[in-house]
């Protein structure tokens, strides 16, 4: 039987973050976001070289840094221009749970003129998760109208 290009189990665009302390972030997003671990490739050591974990259906991949293949976490190259978003049931309290979890507070929730409430945090390994629950169905259109009224 032939293999596909893409496994079912996995989606075509996946992220995969560079962390200091892979061990510790995965219990950190298993405690903030409430992902599932689904297996860790580990060292000796200690060290990951290879995790995948699940969030509402969206599988990710991390590992722990690796400066030899350049392989380096935002806490070392001091931050980072790419933030994940994350759709949940309910931002207000994944929010709050983050924080309580280690996460620092980067925007407040609140309600967004493109239909979503939404607030970011920064994960304790640097990265930073827009957070958001949809709450009403706002064409493109009426986003531009209502983004033009909030910049007039």
């Amino acid at each position: 039987m032939a293999v596909k290009p893409v496994p079912d189990e996995k989606q075509a665009l996946s992220p995969y973050l560079v962390v200091r302390g892979a061990a510790q972030a995965i219990a950190f997003y298993v405690e903030a976001f409430g992902a599932k671990e689904l297996y860790r490739l580990s060292e000796p050591s200690g060290k990951i070289g290879h995790a995948e974990l699940v969030i509402g259906g969206s599988r990710f991949m991390l590992a722990d840094e690796y400066p030899d293949f350049g392989a380096l976490g935002p806490l070392t190259v001091g931050g980072t221009p790419v933030s994940l978003h994350l759709y949940v049931e309910d931002v207000d309290r994944t929010v709050e749970r983050a924080t309580k979890a280690g996460a620092t507070l980067l925007r407040p929730v609140k309600d967004e003129f493109f239909g979503d409430r939404t607030g970011m945090v920064a994960d304790p390994f640097g990265h930073k998760w827009h957070l958001a629950t949809h709450k009403e169905d706002v064409s493109p259109e009426e986003m531009q109208r209502r983004m033009n009224a909030a910049f007039a």
